[in-house]
């Protein structure tokens, strides 16, 4: 039997290779379109996805900033009603003044410490002069006339005063005055904290430690006075309160020759006496109306100034004079000086400013010069 022959239609079979060719080709350069239009869509939801992510950061960065600038406002807002509650509390007037005089005066003390005139109300006790001193007493030395007085018996810490005594003490003892001192350790200030020139080991004659005591109100100097007395700082310290009693001055106590010490209290009355016993001394009258002085420190020239200004105005008359401040006694002055032809002792205690209790001694010698009559 023979072999069956294929039948076939002439050339459909090329035709249908090309129409499936077409086909194909069709397919394959119809694919990368459609790729690239996924892709680009892929990419345009990307960026949307990138935005919308930036959008949602930025607006958490603007909230946190928001509330961070709330919170500030806050703090400053309790900062602003608490600096306003304090304004409230803090004192006015002579209070104000008192912490802001004993902020700037003393370096070692941050918070201003009331002094006793004023934690005994001394300081609302009013006078005709107006006076910033809480305490005061001007008597004619002669007479012993009172022209004003203002809480005169008052027992009050005196400071440097004290250094009156001091002198007085060691002035009326006659020891050598060109005896030579040294400065030690033990007259270092420990009280106080207050500074001094006179280093460790610094040596002078007990003249220039008085001159220096009276003059400048040296403290160290004061100390070494005391502490080289026959018989040392107790017997020194009990003289001191022997001639007090001797003078009459019942309302006095001294514990130390410097006055850094708030033991050390006396009351108006009883510092016009000493200061009018004082004046009697030439040497006590000579070293603490002296301007300034210049003292020899090893192989230097130290120069010491006089605390009371007053001694180099030519207006004032000064017969002696010393100065005095801590916190407990606030600014103190004691002067002799002659006004209107009248010889008058003048006691300030419990004065603010630095210069207040100066400018109290203008007013009693303006007042006294022009109407010469006690209040």
């Amino acid at each position: 039997m023979g072999r069956a022959k294929r039948v076939g239609i002439p050339g459909i079979g090329r035709k249908l290779g090309q129409v499936l060719a077409m086909v194909v080709l069709g397919g394959a350069l119809l694919a990368p379109s459609a790729y690239a239009a996924k892709t680009k869509t892929a990419a345009s939801a990307a960026v949307a996805a990138k935005k919308a992510s930036a959008k949602k950061a930025s607006g958490k960065k603007v909230a946190t900033q928001r509330a961070t600038a709330k919170k500030a406002a806050a703090k400053t807002s309790a900062r602003r009603k608490a600096a306003v509650a304090k304004a409230a509390k803090r004192p006015t007037g002579r209070r104000a003044a008192v912490a802001k005089a004993a902020a700037a005066g003393v370096a070692v003390a941050a918070v201003a410490r009331p002094s006793f005139a004023q934690l005994a109300g001394l300081d609302k006790v009013s006078d005709p002069l107006a006076l910033e001193s809480s305490v005061a007493l001007v008597m004619d030395q002669d007479t012993k006339e009172v022209l004003l007085s203002k809480n005169e018996q008052a027992v009050l810490p005196i400071a440097s005063i004290s250094k009156l005594m001091t002198g007085l003490v060691v002035a009326n003892a006659q020891l050598p005055l060109d005896e030579v001192i040294t400065i030690t350790q033990a007259d270092v200030d420990t009280v106080k904290g207050s500074r001094s020139r006179l280093a460790v080991g610094t040596q002078l004659t007990r003249g220039e430690l008085l001159h220096l005591a009276l003059m400048s109100s040296e403290n160290r100097a004061a100390h070494a006075l005391g502490r080289t007395y026959p018989g040392g700082m107790d017997e020194f310290v009990k003289q001191m309160n022997v001639k007090a009693k001797l003078l009459g001055m019942t309302a006095t106590r001294f514990v130390e020759p410097t006055g850094l010490s708030s033991g050390n209290q006396s009351s108006a009355r009883d510092l016009a006496a000493l200061v009018n016993v004082a004046h009697a001394e030439p040497l006590l009258r000579s070293f603490s109306t002296s301007p300034g002085a210049e003292v020899e420190v090893g192989k230097r020239t130290l120069q010491f100034n006089n605390t009371n200004r007053l001694v180099k105005n030519e207006n004032w008359a000064i017969g002696l004079q010393k100065t005095g401040y801590i916190s407990e006694a606030g600014r103190c002055l004691v002067m002799q000086t002659e006004v209107a032809g009248r010889k008058l002792i003048m006691v300030f205690l419990d004065s603010v400013g630095k210069y207040s209790r100066l400018g109290d001694a203008q007013r009693v010698r303006e007042w006294v010069e022009s109407s010469n009559h006690h209040l």
